[in-house]
């Protein structure tokens, strides 16, 4: 006889208010027994790219569509790896160097499952998901196109 198979919360939040790293890990993992690897990504707004000394970062989505989008790509990553819970929150408006934008969390029985699922989410976060850059710095104010070494990096998670 097998036992239930418990769904994967997953939450999704678009703010722009800070958030708790271990607040959120704690949410997540709760009293639960059956979690045994929890992973955790957080992106940081950085002052240096390239040449240029960035003094801050706006960042813009559109509402509603991006929830969807990010909810599709949790959803793939919950059929791809046996995971026990994702937390993804995304942070918008204006940032300067130091301060938190993103953080992406997995929870599985085993590290392997975990680890991979919060690389796939935060390649497909990093490229695919409809959000806007915009940087400011001492040159000038502009929208940040995408890398190609984020557009690699994703590609290495297309089904066959």
């Amino acid at each position: 006889m097998t036992s239930p198979v418990t769904p994967c919360p997953v939450t999704i939040r678009i703010q722009q208010d800070d958030f708790d790293i271990a607040r959120e890990i704690a949410v997540l993992t709760g009293s639960r027994t059956d979690i045994g690897a929890v992973v955790s990504f957080c992106g940081i707004c950085r002052a240096d790219e390239g040449s240029a000394k960035i003094s801050a970062l706006t960042l813009e989505h559109y509402p509603g569509m991006a929830e969807e989008e990010i909810q599709r790509r949790a959803d793939e990553a919950t059929s791809r790896w046996p995971l026990n819970g994702v937390t993804i929150i995304h942070r918008v408006g204006r940032f300067i160097p130091g301060q938190n934008i993103v953080l992406v969390l997995t929870a599985s029985q085993h590290r392997q499952a975990a680890f991979q699922a919060a690389e796939f989410l935060m390649d497909y976060l990093k490229t695919n998901a409809p959000f806007w850059k915009k940087e400011e710095s001492a040159s000038g104010t502009g929208w940040v196109e995408a890398q190609a070494r984020d557009d690699e990096a994703a590609a290495r998670w297309t089904r066959s």
